[in-house]
């Protein structure tokens, strides 16, 4: 072999490559990017829960503690209610939630709970305090029940039936004690 040749060889003789490894953790991140926000548009295409379905459960440690969740009210008719001390509708319907929930009480077959949303603590305990809100009531902490009912706002109130199926949603607040009744009562013939 001459040394022309030689040198033509060498020449031809390419390094093996290397894998481009940000090229592939660029592209990894992307498609699990996309794959998370396609996953969140199709839940978000889903609207809210369904009347006529299970209610899904929940897990709330109220302000004072105390830990709640719907199969622990099993048997019960709930009123779910989702609020915020920064939310004026939610101050329109305050009194007539906690009327209905002292109405009720004695009864035993209908719980009330109240679900705080992207609020303050201290902000939340003047509101109740403002409004003498006696019903038990919890931070919705990192969004995990509001997300699991597809909420769209505050306030709403997703009434349960006792044996667990979502019967009504007002997304709105309540015009009067009347109107509560009036989603309830219906709930508490049935067995």
């Amino acid at each position: 072999m001459t040394e022309e040749n030689l040198a033509s060889t060498e020449q031809t003789i390419q390094p093996k490559a290397r894998p481009q490894w940000g090229r592939i953790f660029v592209w990894s991140g992307l498609t699990i990017l996309l794959a998370i926000v396609g996953l969140a548009l199709l839940r978000n295409q889903q609207g809210p829960v369904q009347i006529g379905k299970s209610a899904p459960d929940f897990s709330l440690t109220s302000f004072e503690g105390k830990e709640i969740s719907l199969s622990s009210l099993s048997g019960k008719v709930i009123v779910l209610n989702f609020w915020a001390s920064w939310c004026k509708p939610c101050e329109q319907e305050a009194a007539d939630l906690e009327e209905a929930w002292r109405y009720y009480q004695p009864r035993g077959d209908v719980a009330f709970v109240g679900i705080d949303w992207t609020d303050t603590e201290p902000n939340a305990m003047k509101y109740l305090e403002k409004f003498g809100i006696t019903y038990p009531n919890g931070p919705d902490l990192g969004t995990r029940i509001s997300q699991s009912y597809r909420t769209t706002g505050v306030p709403e109130t997703y009434i349960i039936d006792k044996q667990g199926i979502l019967r009504y949603i007002k997304i709105s607040p309540f015009l009067s004690t009347q109107e509560i009744y009036n989603a309830i009562d219906p709930l508490l013939t049935t067995p």
